[in-house]
């Protein structure tokens, strides 16, 4: 995969990179995955005292419960792998602490959104995490 003309393409860490509007525009999309991820940790946390309840007073363990801990299971799992897909990383779930691949001034970076923010306005280093937050311009 040579560049054109003896340009030699610089390597990235990540093959998908956003532009502010191209994450913008996922916003609301997120929102939903982050909401429904955080009510089905606590659905999880739910079940898992339910079940060690039982186990504690050597009951069976009950089966609807069994099953309703491996769908929310597989439904959070269905919801990460749409954010891996797109190459997005999730830093906090409970936050909802995002950040997307940008290149800004030739740089790889991250930008930067959490949940309770209205639009994406920080970017960081891909070392120094939410500390390192600067606004862009």
């Amino acid at each position: 995969m040579g560049g054109a003309g003896g340009f030699s393409p610089v390597k990235h860490q990540f093959e998908k990179h956003y532009t502010r509007e191209e994450a913008q525009a996922l916003l609301p999309r997120l929102r939903q995955w982050l909401e429904r991820l955080n009510r089905l940790r606590e659905d999880l946390q739910r079940y898992e005292k339910r079940l060690s309840g039982m186990t504690d007073q050597g009951h069976d363990v009950g089966g609807d419960t069994v099953n309703s801990c491996i769908r929310a299971l597989a439904d959070m799992q269905q919801i990460l792998a749409e954010f891996q897909r797109r190459e997005i990383f999730i830093k906090d779930i409970s936050r909802g602490l995002v950040d997307f691949p940008a290149i800004i001034n030739g740089r790889e970076v991250f930008l930067c959104w959490e949940s309770d923010e209205e639009t994406v306005e920080f970017w960081h280093d891909l070392e120094t995490g939410f500390s390192g937050r600067e606004r862009l311009h």
